[in-house]
């Protein structure tokens, strides 16, 4: 190290993360940029620093001693500090990372927004990551809804509100499933979305294999987006409802038997097929819905001509999402709802958003009716579900175990039996009634499980609060929607 001094003077300003990583923010061309110690990029830096001062290559050996020494500095003399993926807030204000050669972001305050040099927090850069245009000011929200297939202004609100979602750090967000017939275009959507937020060289991609393949992508990128799904695993199905509300993935560090890979974060998902490939309940209760109309031959554009429209389009309507934004900052505490609805957080965001936009209370209907569906045809796509139903139905109470409740429910829906889906004992039984539980209750039928007798059998007891609905009630609309707000300037 002491054959290279001109490199270790060179200003490095060193800290690491909650889990140790070691990270420096360097000066280049009067901006500064933050780098993972260890990463090719801040290695390259390096190697050219030391040929621009000596005109000589650095050797490995001396690499590696620096990187170290640096290192070192990092995790025992300099401060922590959290590093952020395209979107962070801090002391009441959102950042959103541009992701430009001059390491820009967007500052929004409740006051307004603006492009700042130095942000207060720290971004990294992860591999595919694309740049963001800078966000012009003057455009409308509808502009938006000529590049999509969507059926309804409801549905159109509910974009907005996902997306309007997706800049609130640290969510939790919703996933948005989107299914329609082939050639609906459901993947130019998952597109132009993901544009608006985190533009990714793979903007859409397959479902991953295994555990670690969903943390690695949720690593990468603010956005995921899955595209042209048949079917849903169960381990997925679990490990997305982590990472809508905020969960902790731990997976076990290659090449080492004690040592874990932890990563704790919450990122917006879409999902698109043909398909509705969402069964279990939990995940349709974290989950807004979109079906996609056909497109005629005369409504169809080619793809080329359309990307064209929407990256003129595109600093516009992104500077009109960060036009809601503020007035987001400066309602959401002041949000209260009579009855919270499921991703409360989420909803309470979008309901501040919307007074710069529409009417308050537009989104809550939306949102509310958009659930409604949701628990209709999650119930019947179970067929426990759908079989409890139809037995409650006709009658308002009902006591008994689960091998009871298997023998009624097949005899009640006969030709349920022999389905793949169908369980085959009264274990697979309660635990399918479990996951109901909550859509089966919004629908009027409340269920417990509990151990009755001497010998503590465990009881099912359903009862239906008189007529099993068609649907669930929408809750009101959150109060202080009509406060006044201070305008957004861009």
């Amino acid at each position: 190290m002491a054959d290279n001094p001109a490199v270790l003077d060179t200003p490095v300003s060193l800290f690491h993360t909650a889990t140790g990583i070691a990270y420096a923010d360097i000066e280049i061309e009067q901006h500064r940029e933050t780098w993972p110690v260890r990463s090719k990029q801040f290695r390259a830096w390096l190697r050219r620093r030391h040929y621009e001062r000596t005109r000589e290559a650095m050797d490995l050996a001396t690499i590696r001693s620096i990187l170290d020494l640096l290192e070192a500095r990092a995790q025992f003399d300099a401060p922590e500090r959290a590093v952020h993926i395209r979107v962070a807030e801090h002391e009441g204000k959102i950042y959103l990372d541009l992701a430009d050669h001059h390491w820009q972001a967007v500052e929004v305050g409740p006051d307004g927004w603006r492009v700042i040099k130095r942000p207060p927090v720290r971004f990294r850069r992860a591999s595919g990551m694309l740049p963001l245009p800078t966000p012009e000011a003057g455009g409308i929200i509808e502009m938006l809804a000529s590049f999509l297939n969507i059926q309804s202004r409801d549905d159109l609100v509910l974009v907005v509100s996902w997306l309007l979602g997706a800049l609130h750090h640290p969510g939790p967000f919703p996933l948005l499933a989107i299914v329609g017939e082939q050639g609906s275009a459901k993947t130019v959507l998952s597109k132009i979305l993901r544009a608006l937020i985190d533009p990714n060289l793979a903007p859409v991609r397959a479902l991953p294999r295994e555990e670690r393949d969903l943390m690695i992508a949720a690593n990468n990128g603010h956005v995921l987006a899955f595209d042209n799904l048949s079917s849903l695993p169960g381990w997925l199905s679990d490990a997305l409802c982590r990472m809508a509300s905020g969960g902790s993935f731990a997976l076990r560090q290659l090449y080492t038997d004690a040592d874990e890979v932890l990563f704790q974060a919450a990122r917006p998902t879409i999902l698109n097929g043909i398909e509705d490939v969402i069964t279990r309940q939990d995940l349709a209760d974290r989950a807004i819905f979109l079906t996609m109309g056909s497109l005629t031959d005369e409504q169809r554009r080619p793809e080329a001509e359309l990307w064209q429209e929407f990256e003129l389009a595109r600093p516009r309507i992104l500077g009109a999402l960060l036009d809601a934004v503020p007035h987001g900052l400066w309602m959401r505490d002041r949000i209260q709802f009579p009855r919270l609805p499921r991703m409360a957080d989420f909803a309470r965001w979008a309901t501040a958003c919307e007074a710069a936009m529409w009417v308050p209370g537009t989104f809550r209907m939306a949102y509310d009716a958009n659930r409604r569906r949701a628990i209709q045809e999650a119930v019947e796509a179970d067929a426990v579900a759908a079989g409890v139903r139809r037995l409650m139905a006709k009658q308002t109470m009902w006591v008994g175990t689960a091998s009871d409740l298997l023998d009624v429910a097949t005899a009640c829906g006969r030709h349920v039996d022999g389905r793949a889906d169908w369980p085959k004992n009264p274990r697979a039984v309660a635990g399918r009634l479990r996951r109901s539980q909550t859509f089966l209750r919004a629908l009027g039928i409340q269920i417990t499980f509990n151990r009755e007798g001497r010998d503590g059998n465990r009881i099912i007891r359903m009862i239906s609060r008189g007529d099993v609905p068609s649907s669930v009630p929408s809750a009101p609309s959150a109060s202080s929607a009509t406060e006044p707000v201070p305008s957004a300037a861009g």
